[in-house]
């Protein structure tokens, strides 16, 4: 393809020179590694080193031109300057490889919590029909059966298109994407058209890299609009959270609004949630369905709301979304039990913002336990000012906080223990300090009585721990079940 239909609608800084507009380009890359003949190469901020070497070593392996966002520094060859790097890939990668909406049906979830639960459920409505699904996100990322490491809930555009291309060999047509801020305000997923758009909530998270809620929500705001591609057609959104009914969509796309507290157009009523999970009738219009599913507590209802938005964007009926919903049996690392055969709940969930930490309690204070004993910490190189704020709501609603290190990263865990406190003090909950993840599981198991819950929160699927520049492997069920083993509890087979 001619460069200058690759960047075609592009927001170029000057003119391509006549003999570049025409050069045939036969790839695209960001990763100099990855460089081919003939492609086209773009630079990122932060992508250069010692007066771009890795723009040198591109062009050494047959980079046509490069497009960065940046002057090129002393560089004298073909350099294509551009207001928005990421913007311009995505959009070359939507010039290049054709738009992606043309052959798969694609669905975004964005939102502080419940991104990956509303995806997993997604994902089972469409199985449930019949279709052969994609589903992008947190914990991994699937073609049909095949699961692929996820580097980040949403990749970048090349590798999006990337992973768009194997859907389209494995014949499947259906796809729940995660789509979170830094990808909406990197512009990752620019020029690509959605189907349908979900706006699971918006709480206080990624402060360190937003800065402020109003940029936040901006962010989260992007996905609703025509941004390089058509609108969605079809935009599902929770207006119970403030943020959800101030958000914007195009005129073009048709809203669907679910909710318990304010009007919408889709509710759930007879709301029962027990141990075995929750039950409700939902309802859109003057149709009902009753739902079960195995996903606990109220937070779930909502999550399960927004997945029965997607269904009936697509037309679907009431009863078979419900059944689809009540395939989707667990979601890892969401409010996941550890069953060792124990007399007292175990479960490890992904809460790290302070939202999410107090719906997970919550969830766990609706399975009536006699006590909630709650082991989480925060994340290092991160938004600070959520810390305090976790704390406050682990002390509120918890009967004992251990209080241990998430991934501290570049950080001394103590003082991010410290900024905790500041927050978990402010209540006379009983609480224990220890730095060491492993051992602050074994003290609230070891403290742990018949008919107690032990909420393990912050890292819920992951497998890895980082301090300073170790990763180490630690998940928390396989601590949890090797520390429960240790303690004699047998799971009867």
């Amino acid at each position: 393809m001619e460069l200058n239909r690759v960047l075609a609608q592009a927001q170029l800084r000057s003119s391509l020179p006549e003999p570049l507009r025409f050069r045939q380009v036969s790839g695209l890359a960001y990763d100099s590694r990855r460089v081919t003949r003939d492609s086209l190469f773009f630079a990122f901020p932060g992508a250069k080193t010692d007066g771009g070497c890795f723009v040198r070593q591109a062009m050494e392996a047959g980079a046509v031109a490069v497009v960065s966002e940046l002057p090129p520094e002393g560089f004298s060859g073909p350099w294509i300057e551009v207001d928005h790097g990421r913007r311009t890939l995505s959009l070359a990668c939507r010039n290049f490889f054709g738009p992606p909406e043309q052959s798969l049906d694609l669905n975004a979830v964005t939102g502080t919590n419940g991104k990956t639960t509303v995806a997993y459920l997604i994902d089972a409505i469409f199985r449930h029909r019949g279709h052969r699904t994609g589903l992008f996100g947190t914990i991994a990322h699937w073609i049909g059966e095949r699961r692929l490491p996820a580097l980040n809930t949403t990749p970048e555009s090349l590798d999006l298109y990337d992973l768009f291309g194997m859907l389209r060999e494995q014949a499947v047509t259906h796809v729940a994407l995660e789509v979170s801020s830094h990808a909406l305000a990197l512009g990752r997923v620019y020029a690509i058209g959605f189907h349908t758009a979900v706006f699971t909530n918006l709480t206080r998270d990624h402060l360190d890299f937003h800065e402020t809620m109003d940029a936040y929500f901006a962010a989260k705001s992007l996905l609703f609009q025509a941004n390089g591609a058509p609108a969605p057609k079809f935009a599902v959104v929770n207006t119970d959270d403030d943020y959800g009914r101030r958000l914007q969509i195009a005129p073009e796309t048709e809203a669907i609004t679910y909710g318990l507290r304010e009007p919408a157009a889709l509710q759930a009523e007879q709301i029962k949630m027990d141990f075995s999970g929750v039950r409700f009738l939902l309802r859109h219009g003057r149709e009902s369905a009753p739902v079960k599913s195995s996903l606990a507590g109220l937070v779930n209802v909502y999550n399960i709301l927004a997945a029965c938005g997607v269904g009936i964007a697509h037309g679907w009926d009431l009863e078979m979304i419900a059944d689809g919903i009540e395939k989707c049996a667990a979601v890892p690392g969401r409010f996941e039990k550890v069953d060792q055969g124990q007399p007292f709940l175990v479960v490890v969930d992904y809460a790290h913002t302070d939202d999410a930490l107090r719906n997970a309690i919550q969830v766990a204070r609706t399975l009536e336990p006699k006590r909630v004993i709650t082991v989480f910490g925060c994340g290092g190189d991160r938004d600070r000012s959520k810390r305090p704020l976790m704390g406050q709501a682990a002390a509120q609603l918890s009967d004992h906080v251990v209080l241990t290190s998430d991934n501290p990263r570049s950080e001394d865990p103590l003082m991010i223990i410290n900024d905790v406190l500041v927050g978990l003090r402010r209540l006379d909950t009983p609480h224990t300090v220890e730095p060491d993840r492993r051992r602050a599981i074994r003290l609230a198991l070891e403290q742990a009585r018949t008919g107690d819950l032990i909420l393990v929160a912050g890292k819920g699927h992951e497998t890895q721990q980082t301090v300073k520049d170790e990763v180490i492997h630690f998940d928390d069920r396989e601590v949890a079940r090797e520390l429960l083993s240790e303690m004699g509890y047998r799971r009867k087979q």
